[in-house]
């Protein structure tokens, strides 16, 4: 088993001045981490985005870290003027970045925000056959292509699982978060255990939880679906039973990367020390 960490636990620095990917790269082998997987990312001025791939995948080479996946926005509904086809052949470019980081994997989106009264049920049968042209196309590659469990629409386990049945494609699974799950008001070990047949990558994050019932204690905290509040925080320091949905991981005979994903708001780098140290505890003999 191996721990990684996501680029977007730096975001905060990364907007700041003076702080880089490269940084970034430093900072997770400081802290101790296998891996560091990547979000979809800006380039330098006249430099493609496939060239400045490259360098990162350089750069991780030179630190001893792996790439294990690479995470790119997207909505077969609405993306691309709403034109599906589009949608996936933009997709399929950003397939040429993934080639370039060296990864295994690229975790797309299925939709944010699909019509009004859309069931979840049709927005599978409608982008189920996009996707497994996507998941056909990346194979070539040798590439697997994932969705996550985030969004809001597309983030209960049911509902992901129902996804991954109507693509029914080899090359197609999920990257499962095990935070993500309370967004839908789901229990993160409940949900984790029914798509871990599915998982081809993991995420570990945590979060504070406040019922609904109470005003929002400010802005650092954003609604679940049902109206109740969470706050990202630093991986073992929220309501999230991360301990467990490790226990369940190993037990499945997961054995790739685990990746830490923290968004909250206390210092990226003290939370980013922590959370390996966390994850170090669980899976690492």
């Amino acid at each position: 088993m191996h721990i990684g960490v996501s680029s977007y636990c730096f975001q905060r620095l990364l907007e700041g001045s003076g702080f880089s990917l490269f940084d970034a790269i430093k900072e997770a082998k400081k802290a101790g981490f296998d891996a560091i997987e990547f979000t979809d990312f800006a380039v330098p001025s006249g430099k493609t985005q496939v060239a400045f791939a490259a360098e990162l995948r350089a750069a991780c080479q030179s630190e001893g870290l792996s790439i294990p996946c690479y995470a790119v926005s997207a909505d077969f509904i609405n993306g691309s003027g709403g034109d599906m086809a589009a949608e996936t052949a933009r997709l399929k470019a950003k397939l040429d970045v993934a080639v370039a980081l060296g990864v295994m994997a690229m975790r797309h989106d299925i939709t944010w925000k699909p019509s009004r009264g859309m069931s979840y049920q049709e927005v599978v049968v409608r982008v189920a056959p996009a996707v497994r042209e996507l998941s056909e196309y990346a194979a070539q590659a040798n590439i697997r292509t994932m969705s996550e469990n985030h969004g809001y629409f597309m983030q209960d386990s049911v509902r992901m699982a129902a996804l991954v049945s109507a693509v029914r494609h080899p090359n197609y699974g999920l990257l499962v978060d095990m935070g993500n799950f309370l967004c839908a008001d789901e229990t993160s070990v409940t949900a984790l255990s029914s798509v871990l047949p599915y998982a081809f990558h993991i995420h570990a994050k945590d979060f504070l939880w406040k019922s609904g019932a109470e005003p929002c204690p400010d802005d650092s905290w954003f609604p679940t679906r049902a109206g109740n509040w969470l706050r990202g925080t630093v991986l073992g320091h929220g309501v999230v039973s991360v301990g467990q949905c490790l226990r369940l991981v190993k037990n499945a005979g997961y054995d790739d990367t685990v990746s830490l994903e923290f968004e909250g708001p206390e210092e990226p780098l003290f939370a980013i020390r922590k959370g390996a140290e966390f994850l170090a505890k669980y899976l690492v003999p």
